[in-house]
């Protein structure tokens, strides 16, 4: 029986610690634990990894040493870790061995009635070997259609791009184009690259169930240098190019969050050097700032399914979008007509600002009606980040809400993220940090405190919010405006959401998108001839107004 590629014995020597962490996290998902959750770091109690098992929590400590056994330490480790997680198994596993001593504790703790089991280096790649193939990934009608249409442009073309919206699984549909192509290529080496090192981390742990068990997979950033190349290699854009530069050349290429392709810079010297390689793209959200059609460099979207198409088809979770406009200075409207404003005068006269209070209470208000509510309230600054903290922590129930922005350190924003989707944080008030490559299907509330002038950045945080899962009835998204550009957006969504162009199933909720004050409701309706253009412009573009005087009541 051959042994599988990234368990062998230089394969877990050669990773180093934090690797070997990340292939026993693997293995665990091959062996049918559910719920893996990798803990390693600061604070993590003595545990590196949690995963369920038919119904039981078991928590591992992970060893890894060049040469020679592990001391008793990782078994005093996870002892503790089993005490904090409350968890009904515990194991220390390793690379090489256990020591005598590590042996002799365990058996005066199985004496006393509590058992810790040891893997051990040459246990691995027989539980691998042992492992089932990862069960054929069941695929949604569309994301079926989105292979099939990819892999024809990639036969076909060389060049493929798939355009769809957060949550929908674009991760998905690129797994499979992967796992598929190395069934048929087992040898063939794949590069998946992305723009942050965060979002490298959590692209290799979602391809894992689509490729085959023995195909290895590694991590290529600044901090990651694996010594193979072999398999699938997850790599931030400054890392895989230096490899190619060295000669590095991977027979296919996924860039994942491809609107971060422009016409020239890293991304387009990378893939230039890799004009022999089948390339594809996939993106929630294909709007560049700079105008550049990223379809100039993969051909046109093999295949398309937006936010407002996912909704009305019952793919995403039902919304109800509350805009408050009760901010808006009628002063303001009655002498816009007047004048030419750009966008961004507009916008700095038209909206005054919202107090902080005001937000909070509406979030009062949707927390008591939302069954099991999880909320994220999206901020402009770091300084308002923090004080909206501040101000929640005051709530009763919202003690534990908490910040998140890069001006905290990784561990502790990781650790954040943990307790967010382990509820112990009911709260998470974020500064951009959630825009991108962050998984958090269990939020039912959305708070826009921050409205953002990008088209893109509002969908892709909007998209927190939209995945379906058991027992989530809706989102509801309540949005404080203060960007003329942002009601074009959500009247054109709601626009498109009416039409009948795609049949909408009876049974399913549909999406609501509300104004709080119907007067400013007629006035926007009026005033936005045109939406779709409206919600592009930048701000120095020039708006004719209406007379509100004469608007229809």
């Amino acid at each position: 029986m051959s042994t599988p590629g990234y368990l062998t014995p230089t394969a877990l020597r050669d990773g180093g610690p934090q690797r070997f962490t990340r292939q026993v996290e693997r293995l665990m998902g091959q062996l049918g634990f559910r719920n893996v959750t990798n803990i390693d770091g600061s604070g993590d109690h003595g545990g590196d990894i949690l995963g369920e098992l038919h119904g039981k929590l078991w928590v591992f400590q992970a060893k890894w040493k060049k040469a020679g056994a592990i001391d008793v330490d990782g078994v005093n480790e996870v002892t503790a870790a089993q005490d904090h997680y409350h968890a009904d198994n515990a194991v220390v596993v390793t690379n090489t061995y256990p020591s005598a001593a590590a042996q002799a504790r365990a058996q005066d703790l199985l004496r006393l009635g509590r058992r810790i089991d040891f893997w051990r280096g040459s246990d691995l790649p027989d539980l691998l070997a042992a492992a089932n193939e990862h069960p054929a990934v069941v695929l949604r009608d569309y994301q079926d259609e989105a292979v099939a249409a990819l892999a024809a442009d990639l036969q076909s073309k060389r060049r493929a791009l798939l355009v769809l919206a957060t949550g929908l699984g674009k991760t998905v549909v690129g797994g499979e184009i992967i796992g598929r192509h190395l069934r048929q290529h087992p040898v063939d080496d794949v590069l998946v690259v992305a723009h942050q090192k965060e979002l490298v981390n959590q692209l290799e742990r979602a391809l894992w169930r689509h490729l085959p068990k023995k195909i290895p997979t590694q991590v290529l950033t600044g901090d990651d240098q694996p010594k193979s190349l072999a398999g699938v290699t997850c790599a931030t854009v400054n890392s895989a190019l230096t490899a190619v530069l060295k000669g590095w050349r991977p027979a296919l290429v996924m860039v994942d969050e491809t609107h971060h392709v422009g016409e020239d810079g890293h991304f387009d010297q990378l893939l230039t050097i890799l004009g022999d390689s089948l390339q594809f793209g996939v993106t929630a959200t294909p709007w560049r700032g700079d105008a550049y059609d990223i379809e100039h460099r993969f051909g046109r979207a093999s295949y398309k399914l937006g936010i407002e198409e996912g909704m009305r088809r019952g793919y995403l979770t039902t919304v109800d979008y509350r805009l408050f406009v009760d901010n808006i200075d009628w002063d303001t409207v009655r002498n816009t007509s007047e004048h030419a404003y750009s966008i961004k005068d507009l916008n700095s006269r038209l909206f005054l600002p919202q107090r902080d209070e005001a937000i909070i209470d509406a979030l009062k208000e949707a927390w008591h009606t939302t069954v099991t509510p999880r909320g994220i309230v999206f901020c402009q600054t770091i300084e308002h980040c923090e004080r909206m903290q501040a101000q929640l922590r005051a709530v009763p129930g919202w003690e534990d809400a908490a910040a998140l922005h890069n001006d905290m350190p990784k561990r502790e924003q990781q650790q954040r993220l943990l307790d967010f989707r382990a509820g112990r944080i009911p709260i998470l008030v974020a500064v951009d940090i959630l825009n991108e490559g962050v998984d958090v299907p269990d939020v039912n509330v959305l708070v826009f405190a921050r409205v953002t002038h990008s088209r893109r950045i509002f969908v892709q945080q909007l998209g927190r919010g939209l995945r379906l899962r058991e027992g989530k009835e809706k989102v509801i998204a309540l949005d404080f405006v203060s960007d003329i550009r942002r009601v074009a957006a959500l009247l054109n969504l709601r626009r498109q959401l009416g039409e009948d162009e795609i049949e909408v199933l009876n049974r399913l909720p549909q999406t609501h998108i509300t104004f709080n004050d119907a007067r400013a409701e007629g006035l926007l309706e009026q005033w936005i001839r045109d939406a779709a253009d409206l919600e592009t412009s930048n701000d120095e573009a020039r708006l004719q107004f209406l007379d509100p005087e004469v608007l229809p009541s």
